[in-house]
């Protein structure tokens, strides 16, 4: 099974395309999705990030407001934080493929937000980056409820910048230009990829008894 990482700075359009490789067949794992479940009432990091940031953690699930208050502008906080989330949030990647193999998926698709940053391209056989034009990614951005160009401005600050990202990227997809375009690229990926060999799932030494669960 041939495992893709999906990636893009904000307002890149990258939910646009993991929706189109969902409708192409491809499953999708989450990652903002997954660090959610993680944070909820109940969630497996909960215990961990009440313990390093205590007042964080209101009626059973973290308060993402305070937890972002409790790390911003501190290296050594946002340290401490990626070292409980990653963890949790790779296992539960893992369990995703195991899943998505046993139901016989050619490929499953990794959508990481900080693909680059984290080193998680070298968990992937792939890498997708989506990009836009500038104008066109600031005005998706500032469209949103609550979004201030100071905001927008040191989003873009925390982000590894969108240059470099397609640099780096086995491929880019346009998602400027209309969604019939940025289908037919990603199905023009999904072709080119499905042919070539998997090399990362499953991984060296994988015992499905200790890792479908996660």
């Amino acid at each position: 099974m041939v495992v893709l990482g999906l990636t893009g700075s904000i307002g890149m359009g990258k939910s646009t395309a993991a929706g189109m490789l969902r409708a192409m067949g491809a499953p999708v794992c989450d990652s903002d999705a997954v660090v959610h479940r993680l944070l909820g009432r109940g969630g497996g990091a909960v215990p961990a990030i009440a313990a390093a940031f205590p007042g964080v953690v209101v009626d059973g699930a973290v308060s993402r407001p305070a937890l972002g208050a409790a790390v911003f502008r501190d290296p050594d906080a946002l340290k401490r934080l990626e070292a409980i989330l990653h963890p949790m949030v790779q296992a539960a990647q893992r369990g995703f493929l195991a899943r998505a193999a046993r139901r016989g998926a050619r490929i499953a698709v990794l959508d990481i937000p900080l693909l680059f940053e984290t080193g998680a391209e070298r968990r992937v056989d792939a890498t997708i980056v989506v990009s836009a034009p500038f104008a066109v990614q600031r005005a998706r951005v500032l469209a949103r409820p609550g979004m201030t160009a100071e905001k927008f401005a040191g989003i873009l600050a925390r982000q590894m910048p969108d240059a470099e990202k397609r640099r780096r990227a086995d491929h880019v997809v346009p998602t400027g230009a209309g969604r019939l375009v940025t289908r037919r690229a990603l199905q023009g990926i999904v072709r080119d990829v499905v042919r070539r060999p998997a090399r990362q799932w499953p991984p060296r030494g994988y015992q499905p008894g200790r890792i479908h669960h996660a």
